[in-house]
């Protein structure tokens, strides 16, 4: 596994995957592994984390039973890196739709690729700022490549996927394939690794939305909403862990959130309440 560094072995086949580039992050990860272990499943849960990770953020998320993995940085050309470093990604791409947090490091994003050198024979990928609501362990049994359309304002948002939930099949024929494809002269991906990934698997299976939630439902498209069928939340732009201008309309997710990032219980899902409709 060149360019993967992990603290012990693989106890299984299947494994839960999440990326941690920073300690904001990793802020993020435990609540998301705490979510995980209250689902029930029996896969590993493995964090990725790049080299700036400190290892008192790291801890405890073992504490939670995850299997590090320290995570080399894609060899990517210069050009490629200067092309999506911050500033100059976010001035050729604008956000217009919320606001990406100060700690977001697009460049890091496409370290997620490595998780097709994991040592798995299936694995789901899910970002740091989500959480695992019920069980999902059925998404190992469906096959690669599978994930939610990006709907977050209307109907128009379905023929995009978004990247914070996907199954996928590890393998270094394909990571060495996608390598190759990522750095070719003059690419660049507007959203970082989504757009990558839409493009290399031009005809994703769609999950539900119900899979990948994401938290702008919650106000823009409330009829959409249901808590009987959301299986996976994400907290796509601003983090629940931040103060920031949309905290109050999103204020019972926030909550849900911090009940997870904490170590009391958390509430039952029927108790939430309803958005606005």
């Amino acid at each position: 596994m060149t360019g993967l560094h992990p603290d012990g072995p693989a106890r299984g086949d299947c494994a839960y995957a999440t990326l941690v580039t920073n300690a904001d992050f990793a802020l993020g990860a435990k609540a998301l592994l705490r979510s995980l272990v209250l689902s029930g499943t029996t896969a590993d849960l493995v964090v990725l984390h790049t080299g700036g990770v400190a290892a008192e953020d790291l801890a405890p998320l073992s504490a939670l039973g995850a299997r590090l993995v320290r995570t080399d940085l894609l060899p990517t050309s210069d050009a490629f890196n200067e092309a999506h470093a911050k500033a100059k990604l976010h001035a050729a791409a604008p956000f217009t739709k919320g606001t990406k947090p100060g700690f977001h490091t697009p460049l890091d994003n496409f370290a997620k690729l490595r998780l097709w050198q994991l040592d798995y024979a299936r694995v789901v990928f899910l970002d740091a700022d989500t959480l695992v609501l019920r069980n999902v362990d059925k998404l190992f049994s469906y096959p690669e490549f599978c994930a939610a359309p990006n709907v977050y304002e209307s109907l128009a948002d379905f023929h995009r996927m978004n990247s914070g939930v996907f199954t996928a099949r590890p393998s270094q024929a394909t990571f060495d394939a996608m390598l190759a494809r990522l750095d070719a002269p003059g690419a660049f991906w507007r959203r970082t690794d989504q757009t990558f990934l839409q493009a290399y698997f031009p005809d994703w299976h769609g999950l539900p939305v119900f899979c990948n939630m994401l938290q702008y439902v919650w106000f823009a498209m409330p009829d959409l909403w249901s808590w009987p069928d959301i299986r996976i939340l994400h907290f796509q732009y601003e983090k629940p862990w931040q103060d920031h201008e949309k905290a109050e309309k999103l204020r019972p997710l926030i909550d849900l959130w911090r009940a997870y990032a904490g170590d009391g219980p958390v509430p039952a899902l029927d108790d939430l309440p309803e958005p606005a409709r």
